[in-house]
Order: C-alpha cells, then structure tokens, then sequence
C-alpha cells in the first residue's frame, strides 16, 4: 500500500513523483541532482519528546535542529532524536526512508520552505522524490507550528 501516493491522488494539490537509479541520501545529493538550492530540498527527521513524538519536516540549507529551542516551542522537557527502531515503530518507514506526507505525528516545518515555489523530499521509497508545494505541505499534514528553530 503506498499511503503517499494515496492521499496525493485524493487531494487537489498538484504533485510529481520522481524516479530515480539511486537514492539521494543527502540534501546536497538531492540538490545536484535535480539543480536546484539546498534549501528546496526537504528532509524529514523525527523527535521524541516527553510528550510525544513529532515530525520535523527542515528546509535542506539549514544546518542544525536546536533542540533547546523546540523543547521550549513545544513545553517539554526532554528532547531528542528518535532512533532507528522508535522511528520505524511510530511511522512505519525506515529511518532515511521518511515521507514529507503521510505520518500520523504533529508535524513542525521550517518557514524558511515557504520561500520556494516547490520543495522535493522524501516519499516513503528510497529510489522516489516527490515534488510539492509548501502549502501542499502545510495543508496535508497536522502542522503545529511553522517556524525558525532550525538554524
């Protein structure tokens, strides 16, 4: 069952799927292949926190999570990346593997994706891009906060 692919064909949003020989592991990867800025692309990374686990959908160009930072958007104590196993039990994808849509976690973006027309980012199969729009991002996930914190 491909849940991306799913939830694009009953949305209005327009979309692209991308093939390609083999996957792009790295935004700067994801960035020469397709010539376009670091920061179009959009990796999704997930935390875990005291209170739940989350969904960080980052713009490419941005170095860094300030976990500090979010711990103090999101109220809670203790922050950190989810490991390999607790990503793969929450989202039912692998770690690397993670779509931009599609998980059933609160979802945080980086503003700094709404800069772009279009953003490229995982979709849920290594050798898959998928091209969309910010808003489509925004709109097809449950998005709590749009923010900087990721510097």
């Amino acid at each position: 069952m491909d849940i991306v692919k799913n939830i694009l064909e009953t949305s209005h949003f327009a979309h692209e799927f991308i093939y390609h020989n083999q996957p792009l592991l790295t935004a700067q990867e994801g960035a020469d292949y397709f010539k376009i800025d670091t920061g179009q692309t959009a990796p999704t990374l997930i935390i875990k926190t005291d209170i739940d686990f989350f969904a960080l959908v980052i713009s490419g160009s941005s170095r860094r999570v300030k976990l500090q930072d979010l711990s103090f958007l999101l109220g809670c104590k203790k922050i950190r990346m989810a490991n390999r196993e607790e990503v793969k039990e929450r989202t039912g994808f692998d770690a690397g593997n993670l779509p931009m849509i599609g998980i059933p976690l609160p979802h945080i973006l980086d503003k700094q994706l709404f800069s772009y027309p279009c953003i490229y980012g995982g979709s849920g199969q290594l050798n898959r891009t998928l091209k969309i729009t910010p808003l489509a991002l925004q709109q097809l996930n449950t998005v709590i906060a749009i923010t900087t914190v990721f510097r």
